[in-house]
């Protein structure tokens, strides 16, 4: 929008043309500020009406927070009827929530007439939540957090709830921990400790209006330890490790680690039953170069996803 001082606007309609002796004879255009319509949170089109009475004649509107207005729509031609002609312009950039006044102003050679000052509000940005986990998958007993933001009018201090639905997904949202308000800037972080399993998490807001975040799945990986010690055979190493949860007959692959290329398989084996809370795995295995070698364990029940140990060094 341009934002021009009142002296500026009246040089601009004033200068339209000096009046003549008929243009004096002649009556100044008719001039009526009608509604608003199509008005949102950042726009609305200004109507009016114009009668030219037959000189050429020119509008705009004035409009701004309070009477004295302070911006302008550009100057349109209103032609050079005889009747009453409708006419409108739009205007953008408008502040959420905030009353504005208005006014059409016509000019040509016989005068200048200002319509009635009238207003009109925009409306509500409407409020929207985003959110994201970090990090996404999260190591099994690990916490994480829950980082977004929620966006539109009155988003500022606004209170907010996480909610989840673990896996299988059959028992529903519940809330999770304590609600939280949004900052200033709307931003705000759920922590979250010791996610058992994946969960389907959103964040919505309380009181009103309710809205809810897009449903985000957090998962969890399991959590691998990663070991090795020489083997009695030369050439072979005892390589061994347990899996938290437990997950007994998942697979777990041995790869050696080539930086700028892609890691080799180099034999595998299966999870074993050990106690309620973890599996273990446990194989000799040949291993024909020294360097970095790491552990990957493939789940496949829903429940979990897959992950690697930390690499270990063998030489």
């Amino acid at each position: 929008m341009t934002r021009k001082s009142l002296l500026g606007i009246s040089a601009v309609i004033f200068a339209f043309a000096l009046p003549t002796a008929a243009a004096q004879a002649a009556s100044a255009p008719t001039a009526g500020t009608g509604g608003a319509s199509d008005v949102s949170y950042a726009s609305a089109t200004l109507l009016g009406s114009v009668d030219a009475h037959g000189q050429t004649t020119v509008y705009l509107f004035q409009y701004g927070p309070t009477r004295a207005y302070g911006y302008q729509t550009p100057l349109s031609a209103a032609g050079t009827g005889t009747s009453t002609a409708r006419v409108s312009q739009p205007v953008a950039g408008l502040q959420a929530l905030t009353t504005y006044h208005y006014r059409i102003v016509a000019s040509s050679a016989a005068g200048t007439t200002k319509g009635n000052d009238r207003t009109f509000t925009t409306v509500r940005i409407p409020l929207s939540v985003a959110i994201t986990g970090v990090p996404n998958p999260v190591t099994f007993g690990n916490s994480f957090l829950v980082e977004g933001v929620l966006s539109g009018t009155g988003a500022a201090n606004h209170q907010i709830t996480l909610q989840a639905n673990p896996y299988p997904y059959t028992g529903g949202f519940q809330i999770v921990g304590n609600p939280e308000l949004a900052n200033s800037a709307g931003a705000f972080s759920f922590p979250v400790l010791g996610l058992l399993a994946n969960a389907q998490l959103r964040v919505v807001t309380t009181g009103g209006p309710q809205v809810s975040s897009p449903v985000v799945q957090e998962n969890v990986a399991v959590r691998v330890s990663f070991h090795a010690r020489r083997a009695q055979r030369r050439g072979f190493v005892h390589l061994y490790g347990t899996v938290t949860p437990a997950e007994a007959g998942a697979r777990v692959g041995f790869q050696l680690l080539r930086p700028g290329h892609r890691s080799v398989n180099e034999g595998g084996t299966s999870l074993q039953a050990a106690t309620t809370t973890h599996s273990t795995f446990s194989r000799v295995v040949r291993v024909p170069r020294p360097g970095l070698y790491r552990a990957l364990v493939q789940i496949t029940d829903g429940a979990h996803v897959s992950n690697y140990s930390a690499p270990i060094l063998i030489r």
